[in-house]
């Protein structure tokens, strides 16, 4: 099978790799490095596989990765900045949304899709975007309650909501 040259800009580096025009994405980016992005069902219904292509959450192990030519992506290695967590990953781990850190890569990174298109989502919105991830180990009350508190201002809010509480 004859090879092609696939250009993509992979958390903010531009990449050029060698491809066959039948490899998924989810496989390119594992030979290349990113372990993060996880394989799963292989049927696009656990949702361990996501990644974003130019800020969409998808599922990588159905996209061609013939697809994303041209396209950034970004893996769950990619959300930190300088060595420090994204809002979404500490709310993550403050909520006790973390696990085994299987499915956690998906989730944080289709949580940051929609606080990226919708920085202020109703409870029904989260719930709904955490629907197509499987999660054996949480359940899905604490990735609900993470996405939450990351939107800008909750924590503020809930913070001082327990201190009232504790008087």
């Amino acid at each position: 099978m004859k090879n092609m040259d696939l250009r993509v800009t992979v958390n903010g580096e531009e990449q050029q790799w060698s491809i066959a025009a039948g490899d998924l994405l989810l496989d390119v980016l594992r030979a290349h490095g990113y372990f993060g992005v996880k394989r799963g069902c292989e049927k696009g219904e656990c949702g361990a596989c996501t990644v974003l292509v130019n800020g969409r959450a998808i599922n990588s192990c159905l996209m061609f990765a013939a697809q994303a030519e041209g396209c950034e992506i970004v893996t769950i290695e990619g959300v930190a900045h300088s060595g420090e967590l994204d809002a979404i990953q500490e709310a993550f781990l403050d909520s006790g949304a973390v696990q085994c850190g299987f499915c956690t890569p998906g989730m944080v990174l289709s949580a940051k899709a929609l606080l990226d298109r919708n920085p202020d989502p109703t409870e029904a919105e989260v719930r709904e975007v955490m629907a197509g991830h499987f999660c054996r180990c949480t359940g899905y009350r604490k990735p609900v309650e993470a996405v939450l508190a990351a939107v800008p201002g909750n924590a503020k809010r809930r913070k001082k909501a327990a201190a009232e509480v504790e008087r």
